[in-house]
């Protein structure tokens, strides 16, 4: 079975995603529950099989890194890849992204989330833990802002996992390791380039934070992601990313350039047979802001119990107004279409003729790279013990 079959037979059982292990069967994630199928993974088959959807240019990164994240679309399924070396040989851990537009409707959001992307300037954080479906939802709210408003759109991500055909707006996406080093190049960079709407694929590194906190307070509307179970844990998350002596001005800054922060988690509905997101909302009201400011992230919780008339939502009340809803968007319903300007059979990472050398792939993040004592200004280059056999003799790099 090969690649375009995997990920077919994915599809087909509703798998959100595809894992591959030489030595094992494969494994997918349906309904956020596991279940494998099939026979035993041969390890050279896996091993083909990266090598044909990495591609010959970016091989080389693979063997520096031993692992390699991209998007590419396989028999019309657009999925976000991870490949790894791991102990038996050549792993992958694919998510099958939603062919479909993404929209507040059909991801059967509360359309209160639509107030927020019409704010100017600000910081909107969308959070949860993995497989919640953020990036679905932070493409909703630029598809929302693409088909109301004329605003230029510009886009860091790591890989692109949506792509958007401009409508009313503007919009520039630039894919991390491809068409910016990193996420910090990249918004360096931005505030030159005279965005009205800035989003940040995932803040990570406090560096990444900081350029993205100081965005928002410079007149742009800022959208970006963070791993987190509440609202209240996002923000202390960022807060504590930095330095002791230096949390107490971030914090201040947060609080004031905060705009909204949406907690989402799925959650299946058997009547309906489809996971629906679950969100906490909160809204920065004056008493929330000075939360903040104190860094008194334990008393959020309370004031969105009681800020309903401020647009917050928790978890409970949130879950009261899913359980009265009647009006829901399901699969099937009506014709989708993708909404792309890439033929399918074209993978975003491959480059165009027009486009940087590939002897420039990937850019190496110089900070992180130690010197080789045997030869003086070359990189240090980590070596990983390959597995033996045919696998380890591909990986096996000459010293």
């Amino acid at each position: 079975m090969d690649m375009e079959n995997m990920v077919s037979l994915a599809q087909s059982n509703g798998a959100s995603d595809l894992h591959l292990e030489a030595g094992l069967p494969m494994a997918l994630r349906v309904r956020g529950s596991l279940k494998t199928m099939g026979d035993p993974l041969p390890a050279k088959d896996l091993l083909a099989m990266a090598q044909t959807v990495i591609t010959d240019a970016h091989w080389p990164h693979f063997l520096e890194r031993r692992s390699i994240d991209f998007s590419k679309t396989i028999g019309g399924v657009r999925c976000r890849f991870n490949v790894m070396q791991t102990s038996r040989g050549v792993g992958f851990a694919i998510r099958l992204l939603s062919s479909f537009q993404a929209t507040i409707e059909k991801l059967n959001l509360h359309p209160d989330l639509r107030k927020f992307v019409a704010r100017p300037h600000g910081l909107i954080l969308v959070s949860g833990p993995t497989g919640s479906g953020k990036s679905s939802t932070l493409a909703a709210l630029i598809q929302e802002i693409n088909i109301t408003d004329t605003r230029h759109i510009l886009t860091l991500e790591n890989p692109i996992e949506y792509t958007f055909r401009p409508r009313k707006s503007y919009i520039r996406q630039r894919e991390v390791g491809r068409d910016t080093p990193s996420f910090e190049q990249g918004l360096l960079d931005s505030l030159r380039e005279d965005p009205d709407v800035l989003m940040v694929g995932e803040m990570r590194e406090p560096e990444t934070m900081r350029l993205t906190l100081n965005a928002s307070e410079t007149g742009h509307l800022v959208l970006t992601t963070l791993h987190s179970s509440t609202c209240a844990e996002a923000l202390q998350r960022i807060v504590s990313a930095f330095p002791a002596e230096i949390q107490s001005s971030v914090a201040a800054q947060l609080g004031d350039c905060l705009t909204a922060v949406v907690c989402q988690r799925l959650h299946f509905r058997p009547d309906l047979n489809i996971r629906v997101p679950e969100c906490e909302i909160l809204v920065p009201s004056h008493a929330v802001k000075n939360f903040i400011r104190n860094r008194d992230f334990f008393k959020i919780a309370s004031a969105m119990e009681t800020g309903a008339d401020h647009g917050m939502w928790s978890w409970h009340r949130y879950r009261t107004w899913l359980d009265a809803r009647t009006n829901w968007s399901l699969p099937g319903q009506s014709a989708e279409t993708v909404d792309t300007e890439m033929p399918q059979n074209v993978s975003p990472t491959e480059v165009p003729a027009t486009a940087t050398p590939p002897a420039l792939w990937p850019l190496i993040d110089k900070k992180k790279e130690t010197a080789d004592p045997q030869a003086p200004g070359k990189p240090h280059r980590i070596e990983i013990e390959p597995v033996e056999g045919e696998f380890g003799k591909i990986l096996k790099r000459p010293n």
